[in-house]
């Protein structure tokens, strides 16, 4: 499996998705700040750093990660090179399992450039309110938001691998996204999982409806859609 890790790392070298991921992950850090430095300039560092969390966990990050994911799943399908990687001996599992790891990897990274974005900008552009209680906690719910999104990305993993195609798996973000948008002000929002864990990202759940409900709503999507993506890609006859 650390082999597998590394390969799939290596392939990462020289991929523009790597950069193009970094650029997507700088929009709602870029957006947030310079539009709040614009227009409300006395707005506190907590705020900035709120916003950003919640434009990331539920505007940019369904999307910005789908497309990480579809690269990540869907890269041996299009160079035609997955027939002679399972024919190595090589576990179905540990393939998605590498996978599936460096996803995790790249998720966070991503998160994590989110956040020193939101802190860089603010610093710059002189936004009050910033101490080390204030990072700490912004850093918590940032990571939050990163891993709640990657323990949400298997139903996008199985979409890749049962469509083998970006464009499904950018719809299927894209709906997550309209949802998450739709329902924003709703105070049932909590019973989908994406919108629930923005709110849990930042601390916002609606009382509608007891914490529990949220986070069993999170880890059904996850477990349902880890199970069925093993269970297809272990039976799925590779061409």
């Amino acid at each position: 499996m650390a082999s597998l890790l590394f390969t799939e790392l290596l392939k990462l070298k020289r991929s523009s998705m790597f950069l193009l991921s970094i650029a997507g992950a700088a929009v709602a850090p870029l957006v947030v700040v310079v539009a709040t430095y614009v227009n409300e300039p006395s707005t506190p560092f907590k705020e900035l750093f709120y916003n950003v969390n919640l434009y990331t966990v539920l505007i940019i990050g369904a999307p910005l990660y789908g497309v990480v994911t579809t690269y990540l799943f869907n890269r041996e399908y299009v160079e035609n090179t997955i027939k002679n990687i399972l024919t190595i001996p090589v576990s179905r599992v540990s393939f998605i399992m590498s996978k599936t790891l460096l996803l995790f990897m790249w998720i966070m990274m991503l998160t994590m450039i989110a956040w020193f974005l939101t802190l860089f900008l603010g610093l710059l552009t002189q936004f009050d309110g910033l101490d080390i209680s204030l990072l700490v906690e912004s850093f918590k719910e940032f990571s939050i938001g990163g891993v709640l999104l990657f323990i949400l990305s298997t139903p996008i993993i199985l979409v890749t691998l049962v469509m083998k195609n970006y464009v499904p798996t950018i719809i299927f973000t894209v709906v997550i996204t309209l949802i998450n948008v739709m329902g924003g002000s709703s105070e049932h929002r909590a019973l989908f999982p994406w919108a629930a864990a923005g709110d849990i990202a930042n601390h916002t759940l609606p009382s509608t409806y007891p914490p529990e409900y949220s986070y069993t709503a999170i880890i059904v999507t996850a477990l349902t859609g880890f199970i069925a993506l093993i269970v297809y890609f272990k039976k799925a006859d590779i061409h």
